[in-house]
């Protein structure tokens, strides 16, 4: 193990292989990693004195008593203990992020709707000014359900750090580069790739290249999980050893700070005197994560019939119910068409699920027209929806032979519980008031002639 200070003076643990520089692989994995030599106790958690005058102290994701196959926590061996950063919190006000419960009366959230992207502004914004909340679900303060927001950064945190007790984060990037420095290590992350924030972490957010632009989804229900393949077996979608959590990393600075927590749907800030990303080495399965979406397998019908979306599922949060999802993140990436004599793209239907989709970048195939990178649509629970005229009649005319679906990664975030859209959805980010219309073209094709197709 050598150590790597890096441009904003964070000390890192370097993997000496160099082959995943700053991240070991997998995901759900019982880590170990230590930024100083020592520092990690070996064969106790929580020895009389640990090494360098360190601190003992567990981040527990789960009861104590989950079943073991779920439970998750990380002993962190920390410069203070997380009881000397935090103070006398006082409320303060971000208006645009939202929690459920959150019904606007006078917003109607039932519809199908579509925004062009949200513009960039030129306010400085960092990561908690510049999230803007599309949509909600559920409840916050009984942990079931999700809120949907896009970010718009512009400018890093200074000296400023976060963590949300709600929720934990999936960080979906369309435009460019952000680095997230917490407490277990430093995640670089840029559009095609996608991070995961533990409920609990505390983190600061820094702009790497900008301004950037991006979705979350905030999952206040139990945490993502890889699906269960079933018959598919042990490979493709998305696979263990293409997560990457990040090494261990620490700040060792005493400079006036500012602490804001997310609890309840409100937010608290106090006053410390020192950076809080002070663990030198920690162990454990409950820790911040990467993705690369290119390392996505789909899989799909080799012969005829559209498979259910489901099928492309990266990511699942459970919600008690067998089968049936708090939330899905679901991935519409590059693959081949094939099926014989069947029509290609997604299919009419209604669903007891809410649809939230985001265009990372290229074209959907079920919307060719209007669905742009850095947009979305909703689709509630039990609306009809699927392809406009153009993709319906171009389907079904094609010729079948296998086709490249390529230039498109699109995602989304799909829910048991209805989304009700925030004033911001419904009055301030670019809604296109015309989406509904993109039926109004489909034809009547009845004939009831026999044999007539």
């Amino acid at each position: 193990m050598t150590r790597h200070e890096l441009p904003n003076g964070m000390i890192r643990a370097t993997d000496t292989t160099g082959t995943h520089e700053g991240y070991m692989p997998g995901f759900g994995n019982d880590f170990e990693t230590e930024a100083l030599p020592g520092a990690l106790p070996q064969g106790m958690n929580s020895p009389q004195k640990v090494n360098y005058g360190l601190y003992g102290e567990q981040l527990s994701g789960t009861a104590f008593t989950a079943p073991s196959h779920q439970n998750e926590r990380t002993w962190c061996y920390r410069i203070r203990p997380s009881v000397k950063h935090s103070s006398r919190y006082a409320r303060i006000d971000l208006p645009y992020w939202k929690s459920a419960p959150h019904v606007v009366e006078d917003v109607t959230s039932l519809g199908q709707y579509r925004w062009d992207p949200v513009p960039h502004s030129e306010e400085r914004l960092t990561w908690l000014t510049g999230m803007r909340t599309m949509t909600t679900a559920g409840d916050v303060n009984t942990q079931t359900g999700m809120a949907a927001h896009v970010y718009l950064v512009t400018a890093s945190m200074q000296d400023a750090y976060f963590y949300s007790a709600d929720s934990e984060l999936l960080v979906v990037p369309q435009e460019g580069r952000l680095r997230f420095c917490t407490e277990l290590g430093v995640i670089d992350l840029e559009p095609q790739e996608i991070a995961i924030l533990p409920r609990g972490l505390v983190y600061r957010v820094e702009v790497l290249d900008g301004p950037a632009r991006g979705f979350v989804c905030e999952n206040y229900g139990q945490k993502f999980a890889l699906p269960g393949r079933g018959p598919i077996g042990a490979n493709c979608m998305a696979n263990r050893r293409d997560f990457k959590t990040p090494v261990a990393a620490y700040e060792d600075r005493e400079v006036p700070s500012t602490m804001t927590i997310k609890w309840c749907g409100q937010f608290h800030e106090c006053e410390i005197g020192h950076s809080p990303l002070d663990v030198v080495a920690w162990h454990g399965n409950y820790a911040p994560v990467k993705y690369d979406l290119k390392t996505y397998c789909p899989v799909g019908a080799i012969l005829f019939d559209h498979p259910d979306p489901s099928i492309f599922t990266v990511l699942t949060a459970p919600s008690g119910v067998e089968g049936t999802a708090n939330i899905d993140f679901v991935l519409f990436r590059e693959r081949w068409m094939v099926a014989e004599d069947t029509f290609r793209p997604p299919w009419y239907h209604k669903n007891v699920m809410s649809e939230l989709m985001g265009n990372i970048y290229g074209q959907y195939d079920a919307k060719p027209q209007g669905f742009v990178p850095g947009g979305m649509s909703l689709h509630n629970m039990m609306l009809p929806h699927g392809p406009d005229r153009e993709a319906f009649e171009g389907a079904s005319n094609a010729e079948l032979k296998p086709h490249k679906l390529d230039n498109t990664m699109s995602f989304m975030f799909e829910t048991r519980f209805p989304q009700h859209l925030t004033r911001f959805a419904a009055e301030e980010a670019p809604l296109q008031d015309d989406y509904i219309d993109c039926w109004d073209s489909l034809e009547k094709k009845f004939d009831g002639t026999p044999g007539k197709k």
